[in-house]
């Protein structure tokens, strides 16, 4: 395993906690969680120079990158199902929602969330954007209606601005100026406008943040639990006008593999994506329209990035960026062509891999980047640890601390499941399971990653990774 070093840095000791116990009581560490959805490693620091990401990538100096982050499942409600809960979940983007019944139904069986174990043990929690898979954390049919709680007893405050949107989901797939979706046919996949960053949701969601973080840092007796989710890359990719200039005229590096699979695989016809007006564009087969496509992604990333960096700015001006754990986490990845998908919902690397930075008190280690292979269901636990609070014994990940402190040890492997389909991903090998019983294994010490089936070259292997991927996916809730 190679660790890349931004910035030099001597060897130093690791602090789980505070100096001494006396100060632990007396000022427990906040938590800062800034979900993003829809974003791949598509940022400097993940090895994309052409991509202008400075907040992102100045966060990343202070703490440990990671990678080999995967997600649990390919899409936005069961990847946030896994962040919220700790434990391998259902696939539907419905999945909380199905386990907020279950607790109206059968509390007994269902265990504390994330948010929940934090708000229990003294913490102050809010949530802002899309957190959970609906923005603001409600159900309803314009996702409004505060008798139906995605995630209940998790959060003291949850909020979703709205502005000229009306509505948390015509803020979901909003353009600029209040634009919503109502016939996808006949919404840009792309826009570019000129204004400042409130003329898309993701500047109001911002515009919260800030006056939130200044509500808690008033009270620097009681710790907080902050949970930040934007919006953008999230098609249709909107984003003001000053950052799609950033890449109007940027050299983009060619698209990896990116002719379609043969044999079984998850391969499907970007659906998603294919919905929107394109002006009868397909980027599949117009390498034009592709990188214009891909460009307005870029320009949506540095519009997040934006967003991070006046978030890290007002934690810093509020005093509480010295006591506060950190994370930035993407929930999924998304295909830009590779594999002639365009979006999300594959059991491929590119659905499946996406940024994890993880920031600390105290940190020995920064800017350093670590290839361990991790998952989300380990971010609970993680959390506790860098908290100093008790661990729950009901997550289905581990701690991420041991990595913290040497991030050139060996992580572990990372479940992934969409449908009836299940993955494995191991520092070398990606191995899918169909339920027909086919298979798929990918080796990434070759070249040719997951362009090339090998499965039949790997009978030991694949009995091996079966099993283990069996035994995971058992666990599922």
């Amino acid at each position: 395993m190679k660790i890349h070093l931004w910035i030099p840095i001597l060897a130093a000791l690791w602090s789980a906690g505070p100096a001494n116990s006396n100060e632990a009581e007396s000022t427990p560490r906040n938590i800062l969680i800034l979900c993003i959805d829809d974003l791949r490693p598509e940022l400097a620091c993940f090895g994309k120079p052409y991509i202008k990401s400075p907040h992102i990538d100045a966060l990343a100096t202070r703490g440990v990158c990671f990678q080999r982050h995967y997600v649990n499942s390919p899409s936005c409600g069961p990847s946030r199902y896994t962040l919220l809960t700790g434990r391998y979940g259902p696939s539907p983007n419905q999945a909380l929602f199905e386990r907020a019944q279950r607790l109206k139904e059968a509390p007994e069986t269902v265990f504390p969330s994330m948010p929940e174990w934090f708000r229990n043990r003294g913490y102050t929690t809010v949530s802002i954007g899309k957190v959970s898979h609906h923005p603001g954390g409600w159900g309803g049919e314009d996702w409004d209606d505060p008798n139906q709680i995605e995630i209940p007893n998790a959060w003291d405050r949850q909020r979703m601005p709205t502005g000229k949107w009306q509505s948390p989901r015509g803020a979901m797939h909003g353009l600029s100026h209040g634009e919503t979706r109502t016939d996808s046919s006949k919404m840009s996949v792309f826009q570019s406008t000129e204004g400042p960053d409130n003329i898309y949701p993701d500047g109001l969601i911002t515009e919260e943040a800030l006056r939130q973080l200044d509500l808690l840092a008033d009270d620097p007796s009681k710790p907080f639990f902050l949970a930040v989710g934007l919006i953008r890359p999230h098609l249709p990719f909107g984003a003001p006008a000053k950052y799609f200039d950033l890449y109007r005229d940027a050299q983009i590096p060619p698209i990896a593999h990116p002719e379609k699979p043969t044999g079984s695989t998850t391969w499907h016809g970007s659906g998603e994506f294919m919905q929107y007006n394109r002006w009868e564009k397909d980027p599949r087969d117009d390498s034009e329209f592709a990188d214009e496509v891909r460009r307005h992604y870029a320009a949506c990333v540095s519009y997040a990035d934006a967003q991070v960096g006046r978030i890290l700015a007002k934690l810093k001006q509020t005093g509480a960026d010295e006591n506060t754990v950190i994370l930035l986490w993407g929930d999924h990845g998304w295909h830009l062509g590779e594999h002639a998908i365009w979006g999300k919902h594959s059991l491929f690397e590119e659905s499946l891999r996406s940024p994890l930075i993880v920031v600390a008190p105290q940190m020995g280690h920064r800017g350093v980047s670590t290839s361990a292979v991790v998952e989300t269901a380990d971010l609970f636990p993680t959390l506790c640890d860098l908290t100093s609070l008790d661990k729950p014994n009901f997550v289905h990940g581990k701690s991420l601390l041991p990595l913290l402190k040497q991030p050139d040890d060996v992580g572990h492997t990372a479940v992934a499941y969409r449908g009836s389909v299940g993955s494995l991903r191991t520092s070398r090998f990606r191995f899918n399971e169909h339920a027909n019983g086919d298979t798929e294994l990918y080796d990434h010490d070759s070249p040719l990653g997951e362009s090339l089936n090998v499965a039949d070259q790997y009978p030991e292997v694949i009995r091996d990774l079966s099993t283990q991927l069996q035994a995971k996916l058992s666990l599922r809730d």
